[in-house]
């Protein structure tokens, strides 16, 4: 018997076509490559932007902020607060500026196109005793079809009061801008030769810019260049320098001038200690005007409101030993928020090679003569879009594969449907072969951050299929909330006619929680993505297989076994641990944390097709999975070693175990493949557990402290703590070595506790100690390591906090 909510109508997954829910994703701060920037998910659309510098002498262009950049210097940035569908706000401390920046972003629903929003910028000296003055500049760019207008009368001079643009595009149809000062703003006044410059002090600066068809992500270049063009002009008067030059905030300014058919628009003011401006983007269709009360008053809501989601979906458990619990607690606020705030929407090309291959991942039947995937060189492809989070703001503002799942399980836990759209334009990726590339470089803005040699990718290559725990994550959650598939609801557990199971309380109210409400919406989405899915699962069983028979290896089953195509000699950048030290390269190595990856994506298919009703696929998937498992145990279990381990082959063509301790030996049970009385699990606790290989008192390490690699050359995966590793050792313990019964349950309990108070501390601690979260963190130290800030998967320390597994 169907229940009644699974007899509603099917709503479609995109939320462009989804009601009001769906509105408030279309504006965001998906330009996360900027310390703040707003574009709605549409390609060539709108773009705008917030460039500052201070004026304190002429140096001060060097210094100027746009794209987040760890060269700037920054004392930190996070979004403390940020929920996707309200808005946010965010801390900027610019040391070298003398300057605290906050952006305070609020989204206004209404009208039928994606709404308005209106964004707060608010500045405060860094520090008091020394002066703080600053040059603000907010810039719009329409990129595509339609037009924008300055409703200004022009002035070579610049002017007070509000500015206006008007624009429109076939999406946003007509719309304005303003961009309006607060109350109490000062200005430079006085300095040398302020009385040449009287007629611009305190008045604000713009100018309109012809930018060519893709390069308003240009904008930073354009608009510095006006500022020095016309400082060079006005400087020209001042050729004796023996009497000095005139104060800086009076010639670093842009031009007052419109160009033809402008495009891009440039307001600048220019402030003397603390200051505030608004900025509003109304929608006419939403026929609701903005003003200073609509921040005055949304703000504090939207952040009492956010404190009460956070609070809910990921509570930090009051018997946490802690002395400060509310910096505790604003520290996972934080690592959430930035998560979510840094995802971005990327449009554009990308750049692929389908012919390039290793001499070791040429398969028998490869010829040059005959072969459709002959060395064409890198092609662009036809232009694709992806909303993702991305891993660092500052070091990578684009997709990468192995990191979104990570990603995912995150933010599903705080908007499970948000999690949803960046899953769904994901599998929106795999083309009709079943590849998806492991990084996602679209457009010309995403490859001005990529070194050459890592911009192209091949479609032979993978990475680990982690939009396989997303899927996971999704199921379960349904599972606990009452969304249960059709098989658990109705007949097949015995009800009768007319009889429902109720919904739980623990349904979530935030919008972001529709599809876990309604079983007819979470079905319909498990199907779109089936078909998808299973084409990428059949491609990875396809191309990354692995030899058995060819080398007499024996095993219960003759098929599963599996190794990464792509790697060079000292590199395996598709298995996501890049210079983790494997055997010589050779088309007959086998690779343990692929197979352990194949278990668990065979383990992900069964429970979606379980779902959705696909019995045979089910039963299929089942059988796949159990015979990967065992051949895990077949062909990696090294008993000399008492650990997995990967295989390769040696010049007499003879197999061996490549054996090194270190993440890759524990991959069976950090994915939960073992059961509870594992006769190996024994073993792998005594390597995680033992100061002399993995652990540590910050973090488990990814390569035995006692192995003769550890620490050496590029040092990336030769040692270093990274905490989606440690997530996974802890996930795993959690929910099944610690939780069932089985011989080692004591000690998984013991070393779960350990392990995450262990993490949890030591981010924490480096969190507040260089106002950053980190890529790594030392395995001696702790001392956190590279990118930063990295709210990609680092972000987890909130689950493991909050203890969502």
């Amino acid at each position: 018997m169907r229940l009644w909510w699974a007899l509603l109508p099917l709503v479609p997954t995109a939320f462009a076509q989804s009601g009001n829910d769906s509105a408030s994703l279309l504006w965001g701060a998906y330009r996360s490559n900027l310390y703040f920037g707003l574009r709605p998910r549409i390609p060539q659309s709108l773009m705008t932007g917030l460039l500052w510098y201070g004026t304190q002498d002429y140096q001060s262009l060097t210094r100027a902020r746009h794209g987040c950049d760890q060269g700037d210097g920054l004392s930190g940035y996070t979004w403390t607060e940020y929920d996707a569908r309200e808005g946010g706000v965010q801390v900027i401390k610019d040391a070298p500026n003398n300057v605290v920046i906050t952006t305070e972003f609020l989204k206004v629903p209404g009208g039928e196109h994606g709404g308005s929003w209106a964004a707060r910028i608010k500045g405060e000296p860094l520090n008091s005793a020394f002066p703080s003055r600053i040059s603000a500049v907010f810039y719009a760019g329409l990129e595509g079809l339609g037009g924008l207008e300055m409703e200004n009368e022009e002035s070579e001079n610049g002017f007070n009061g509000p500015f206006k643009i008007m624009g429109n595009s076939p999406d946003l149809d007509e719309f304005s801008i303003r961009i309006v000062d607060g109350p109490n703003n000062r200005h430079v006044e006085s300095g040398p030769f302020a009385h040449d410059h009287a007629h611009r002090i305190g008045k604000t600066h713009y100018v309109g810019l012809r930018a060519q068809p893709g390069t308003i992500w240009q904008a930073r270049e354009f608009i510095l260049k006006n500022i020095l063009d016309h400082a060079r002009d006005v400087l020209g008067a001042y050729q004796d320098q023996s009497k000095g030059l005139p104060d800086p905030s009076f010639t670093l300014q842009l031009s007052d001038e419109l160009y033809s058919a402008s495009n891009l628009y440039a307001v600048q003011k220019l402030f003397d200690g603390p200051f505030q401006f608004d900025v509003y983007y109304e929608s006419e269709s939403a026929k609701q005007p903005l003003d200073a009360t609509v921040l005055d008053e949304g703000i504090p809501a939207l952040l009492s409101k956010y404190n009460k989601r956070f609070d809910a979906a990921l509570p930090v458990p009051a018997d946490y030993p802690t002395t400060d619990p509310e910096a505790l607690k604003e520290f996972s606020k934080a690592v959430t928020s930035n998560l979510i705030g840094g995802i971005g929407y990327f449009y554009g090309t990308s750049m692929v090679n389908k012919g390039f291959r290793y001499e070791w991942d040429k398969e028998e039947d490869d010829s040059s003569e005959s072969s459709s995937d002959i060395d064409e060189g890198a092609r662009l492809t036809e232009p694709k879009a992806l909303l993702t989070a991305t891993p660092s703001r500052s070091f990578f503002p684009r997709g990468f594969y192995w990191d979104e799942g990570f990603h995912l399980l995150h933010i599903g836990e705080y908007d499970n449907d948000l999690s949803l759209e960046i899953l769904k334009d994901w599998i929106n990726l795999i083309d009709e072969d079943g590849w998806v590339a492991r990084e996602q470089i679209l457009g010309e803005e995403a490859r001005s951050r990529v070194p050459a040699e890592f911009q192209t990718q091949v479609p032979t290559n993978a990475n680990p299929p982690t939009l396989a725990m997303a899927v996971t994550a999704f199921i379960h959650r349904l599972k606990s909330s009452g969304g249960l598939s059709d098989a658990e609801l109705g007949m097949d557990m015995g009800m009768g006619a007319g009889e429902q199971i109720p919904l739980t309380d623990s349904l979530p109210s935030h919008p972001g929680g529709m599809y876990i409400k309604d079983h007819a919406m979470a079905t319909s989405y498990l199907k779109s993505i089936y078909a998808p899915l299973k084409r990428h699962y059949d491609w990875f069983r396809r191309t990354q297989r692995g030899q058995i028979k060819q080398y007499g290896r024996k095993a219960r089953s003759r098929t599963e076994a599996y190794r990464w195509r792509g790697r060079s000699e000292q590199h395996v950048l598709t298995s996501g641990m890049d210079d983790y030290p494997r055997g010589p390269p050779h088309a007959g190595e086998l690779h343990l944390d692929l197979i352990s990856w194949m278990a668990f994506f065979s383990r992900t298919m069964r429970e979606i097709a379980e779902f959705i009703g696909e019995a045979d696929d089910a039963a299929a998937f089942e059988e796949i999975e159990k015979a990967t498992i065992g051949n895990i145990d077949d062909l990696h279990w090294s008993e000399e070693n008492q650990m997995y381990c990967d295989v390769g082959v040696d010049n007499d063509d003879e197999s061996y175990h490549v054996c090194h301790r270190g993440y890759l030996s524990t991959f069976p049970m950090l994915l939960g493949l073992l059961s509870p009385d594992s006769p190996h699990l024994g073993a792998i606790l005594d390597i995680v557990r033992d100061p002399e290989h993995l652990w540590s008192p910050y973090g488990l390490r990814s390569l035995s402290i006692s192995h003769p690699e550890f620490g050496k050359g590029e040092n990336y995966w030769k040692g270093p703590i990274w905490i989606q590793m440690n997530f996974l050792a802890l996930k795993s313990l959690y929910t099944t070595y610690a939780a069932q019964e089985g011989p080692y349950q004591a000690r998984a309990q013991e070393i779960y506790s350990e392990l995450r108070r262990n993490v949890v501390d030591n981010v924490f601690k480096e969190y507040q100690r260089t106002g950053y979260v980190w890529e790594q963190y030392d395995p001696i130290t702790g001392e956190g390591m590279r990118s930063h800030p990295f709210t990609g998967w680092t972000s987890l320390v909130a689950l493991i906090l909050a203890e969502k597994y």
